[in-house]
Formats: structure tokens, sequence, C-alpha cells
């Protein structure tokens, strides 16, 4: 009794068994593949006579390639973890949510503010981190800090000590 296997005509590139002449196969990429070979690597889905792409030796279907390869992952906020479908923030070599990127001592939103970023890591709007990590002025004992509407402040360090320049001439004054 014979069997109804046609001619041998190769072996299918993706699991190497026989295609026979009259079953279901196709040639892409110039390989021969059993037409139930031919899929794509995310959904399985049958690509013969369909469009596809090839990444890194994987076969994708149009919408998995757009899905998987061509958008990226989402992105996860350094702030609370959770990914980020949309707008991203980039901070600090990080991704943040914008809500998320905040000081973390007034929860004040940081987003087109300036800010610094504290010995901690941890980004602070400006007040903040000049309250808690400016040098403290030897006579007052206040942080010696910018001006409002002032980028840079002065101040005077003598013997390890930091003084206002007002407080360390009201000092030299008294002597």
């Amino acid at each position: 009794m014979s069997t109804n296997v046609g001619l041998y005509i190769g072996s299918c590139g993706r699991c190497r068994e026989a295609v026979h002449a009259g079953s279901s196969a196709c040639q892409a990429l110039g390989k021969l593949f059993h037409s139930a070979c031919f899929t794509c690597t995310e959904c399985g889905r049958g690509l013969t006579g369909e469009p596809f792409y090839l990444v890194s030796g994987r076969i994708y279907c149009d919408k998995d390639f757009l899905r998987s390869v061509v958008q990226p992952t989402p992105e996860v906020c350094g702030g609370c973890g959770l990914s980020i479908p949309d707008t991203v923030l980039q901070a600090r070599g990080r991704s943040y949510h914008p809500s998320c990127f905040r000081c973390p001592t007034c929860r004040r939103a940081l987003e087109g503010l300036p800010f610094s970023v504290g010995p901690d890591g941890q980004p602070y709007c400006l007040r903040d981190y000049h309250r808690r990590w400016a040098a403290r002025c030897a006579a007052c004992l206040e942080p010696i800090c910018p001006l409002p509407g002032s980028k840079e402040t002065t101040r005077i360090v003598i013997s390890d000590r930091s003084y206002h320049v007002e407080c360390y001439d009201r000092q030299v004054n008294h002597v």
C-alpha cells in the first residue's frame, strides 16, 4: 500500500521536517517552510502570502511588528514604579510621570521648574533645597540662600564657618 506523499523538495526552515511537493508550503527568506510553520513569533498568525518583518531572526506580522518592535516597551516611573503609557519626563537619568516628579519636602510638582538634587539623590524645589542643604550662617543660624529672583548667593567662609555678607559685616563692625 502506498501513501499519497509527494516528492521530497526540502526541509522546513523552522521545524526541519521534510516538505513534500503538493503540501501546503511557502518560500521566504531564502528558505522553504510548511505553511503551518511560517507564523508570527508573537501571535502565531500564519504569514503565508502576508506581509511580514524579520528582526533579529524573529518573524513578525505587521501588527506585532508595530506593537512589539517599533513601539518601545513603556518606561517605568522612577517615582512610583508604574509604567508610563504617555508623557515621559526625563530627569536625573530616569523617567517619571510628570505628576510623580516632586519635591519630597513640600510635594510640589517640579515639571518645568528649576530644582537641585540633594546629597540624598532626591530632587528638591530650590526653596526646600536651600532650607535643607544650604550652608548655615554662623552668626544668625539661617541658611545662606540666593535672594528671590536670583540664582546665586555670596557667602563668606572663615575657619570653616560660613556667614551672610551682612552678618559678617555686623560681626566685624561690633568687634
